[in-house]
């Protein structure tokens, strides 16, 4: 499985950006899908997940403002981020599972697949 994300960028305090993840080369719709960030000088740390029937976890410093969903029929998982903070700034990657269960969504080591990084930079 190949992931390929997009839709990085500068924006201002309290903006928006959606992050898109294509994946290819494998069944999109067996994959339970999430999307990670790090942040200079910190380790990586989950931001949300998809599973396979649509359920969504979030970690608790983005509910309520960043909404995770998946088009099986685009291959395509989206990561919606609204009222954006100077702390979300990190590089966000995306990634594929075919064996996580809900007990390790949130956990790094259970993903099998990585896309490359996208900038997401929230200036003051």
């Amino acid at each position: 499985v190949q992931l390929q994300a997009s839709g990085g960028g500068l924006v201002q305090a309290g903006g928006s950006l959606t992050l898109s993840c294509v994946a290819s080369g494998g069944a999109f719709s067996r994959l339970v899908m999430g999307w990670f960030r790090q942040a200079p000088g910190k380790e990586r740390e989950f931001v949300s997940a998809v599973s396979r029937s649509y359920n969504t976890y979030y970690v608790d410093s983005v509910k309520g403002r960043f909404t995770i969903s998946r088009d099986n029929n685009k291959n395509t998982v989206y990561l919606q981020m609204n009222s954006l903070e100077p702390e979300d700034t990190a590089i966000y990657s995306c990634a594929a599972s075919r064996t996580a269960i809900l007990s390790n969504y949130r956990h790094k080591e259970a993903y099998n697949y990585w896309g490359q990084g996208t900038q997401v930079t929230v200036s003051s």
